[in-house]
């Protein structure tokens, strides 16, 4: 929409993340059976511009499950809808934990890995919590 926009016709960056965290969240909570809150962005590629007027797809995955944290990645889609013309335009990877009504951490489900290409995405998410554990201890932020 027109006020999403900033003086070139693009979409804030700003609204991008709203909507993949909102994606992201419906992800993770349908996963855990449980209210869950967003611990960290990772990180966030902005491949392409999206427009005015672009009709925006997030699509949410869990990759990686701990005992109560969750890897999301969010693919964002932007399409315009007179040429039918598709685009992948950003990309990212958040962390969510399940709490429980009182807001503390609880367990989260086990992760089915039914494909190849399941497999290799809860490797990659393991991996990418193994770098970020990794660099908030030599960081001294843990």
């Amino acid at each position: 929409m027109p006020h999403h926009v900033n003086n070139l016709g693009h979409v804030f960056g700003g609204v991008i993340l709203s909507m993949v965290d909102r994606a992201a969240a419906v992800a993770a909570m349908r996963h855990a059976g449980q209210n869950c809150v967003t611990v960290s962005i990772d990180r966030v590629d902005f491949r392409e511009p999206i427009y005015s007027g672009e009709l925006v797809t997030c699509m949410a995955q869990v990759h990686y499950v701990g005992r109560t944290s969750m890897e999301v990645g969010v693919r964002v889609d932007a399409e315009n809808l007179l040429t039918g013309n598709r685009r992948h335009t950003n990309a990212c990877y958040l962390t969510f934990v399940a709490i429980d009504e009182k807001g503390r951490p609880v367990p989260v489900p086990r992760l089915r890995l039914d494909t190849e290409d399941d497999k290799r995405r809860f490797r990659e998410g393991e991996r990418r919590r193994e770098v970020r554990s990794a660099l908030a201890r030599e960081l001294g932020e843990d």
